[in-house]
């Protein structure tokens, strides 16, 4: 299996794909002063990777972050950039697809593009690309670089980069590119991607010239949305559905969750409580959302409850239970039309097996 169809597929007939987000980053994506919490040292993610490798995990996706959330734990504060991060896993499995997550306006697309070439032959054919435009001030002034205020200038950026990425991938020998924000002189690139077909590319753009953007340029659309009903979910499946078959695309909606499972739903929802009522990094949550503008003063109304849902999980879909209970949701988010779900743990490496051993084999 070597075709564009079979990096789509993952390699494998799953119909809906199952994968483990922001493991990459310390405390994963638990805002949560709890001492269990993942600290994302290398050895654990080495041993997370074989693990999911063995048990039929189908991808790992990181998050790209430069900078933490501060707090007591500064959150996600302790990261390994996404790159080398999925060279050093790729080199240890065998199956599973790896992604990185790229900020395309920090990353200079010529080297962008060799080093997905080198990380796509070191995965013989396993390397998968996030492509993120960003929206932290912060980590853009870390790189001395100023975001473009106007968001719509952000995607015309980002689909010059894109293409340049693409066009480097592909068959010409040597080419000029010309944009209104990239120019590019005497561009080669060599060796092409593992047996000349393009990895599989995943964006989040949730904007209308976001969205737009995943539509035109990718395979998948990674929604971090936190729906009101199931009812709304759908929908926004089927929207992404129509509006890709509308440009002759065919594009996959991949969502995103936490689990807690336990082998009773009481001791499931226990633990639950526990992280995300007792142990909160609350100084980092209002961190998080004072980068986004969000505060007392600018929403009084609904401060408070932005606050107790990034405790309770950052986005997506929250599902805590016994593993009846998770293997029912996950078969409901698939019944959603989505694709497939990154979901994250507390601690990865310690709730994997039991995961495995009771959730996969109900699914």
């Amino acid at each position: 299996m070597s075709g564009r169809a079979d990096r789509i597929s993952m390699y494998n007939r799953n119909r809906f794909k199952l994968g483990l987000f922001g493991a990459n980053c310390s405390n994963g994506r638990a805002m949560t002063t709890a001492p269990e919490r993942w600290h994302a040292d290398w050895e654990s993610c080495e041993k997370l990777a074989e693990l999911a490798d063995d048990v039929g995990i189908d991808f790992m996706l990181p998050i790209a972050r430069w900078l933490g959330y501060r707090g007591a734990t500064n959150h996600q504060g302790a990261t390994f950039e996404t790159v080398t991060w999925a060279c050093g896993l790729l080199a240890r499995t065998k199956r599973i697809t790896v992604f990185a997550t790229v900020h395309a306006p920090l990353v200079n697309p010529v080297l962008a593009a060799k080093e997905f070439v080198t990380a796509d032959h070191i995965g013989r054919g396993r390397f998968a690309i996030n492509v993120v435009i960003g929206w932290n001030d912060d980590e853009f002034h870390m790189f001395g670089v100023e975001k473009r205020e106007d968001h719509e200038d952000r995607y015309t950026f980002g689909q010059e980069w894109i293409d340049a990425v693409k066009r480097m991938c592909g068959p010409e020998d040597e080419f000029d590119f010309r944009g209104k924000y990239l120019n590019l002189e005497g561009v080669r690139l060599y060796p092409k991607p593992y047996r000349g077909t393009f990895p599989l590319i995943m964006n989040a753009g949730k904007s209308p010239a976001g969205r737009a953007y995943a539509l035109r340029n990718t395979d998948a659309l990674f929604t971090a949305s936190r729906y009101a009903s199931a009812e709304a979910a759908k929908q926004e499946v089927d929207a992404v559905h129509e509006q890709a078959r509308a440009l002759s695309r065919e594009t996959g909606v991949y969502t995103v969750g936490e689990i807690v499972c336990r082998p009773t739903r009481r001791e499931a929802q226990e633990y639950f409580r526990y992280w995300t009522e007792d142990a909160v990094d609350w100084a980092a949550i209002d961190y998080m959302l004072e980068l986004k503008g969000i505060t007392r003063v600018t929403q009084p109304e609904g401060f408070d409850r932005m606050r107790k849902a990034l405790a309770h999980g950052q986005s997506g879909f929250t599902m805590v239970g016994d593993p009846d209970d998770v293997s029912r949701e996950l078969a409901r988010i698939e019944s959603l039309g989505f694709a497939g779900i990154g979901f994250s743990f507390l601690n990865y490496l310690r709730e994997l097996p039991f995961f495995a051993q009771e959730v996969l084999p109900r699914l």
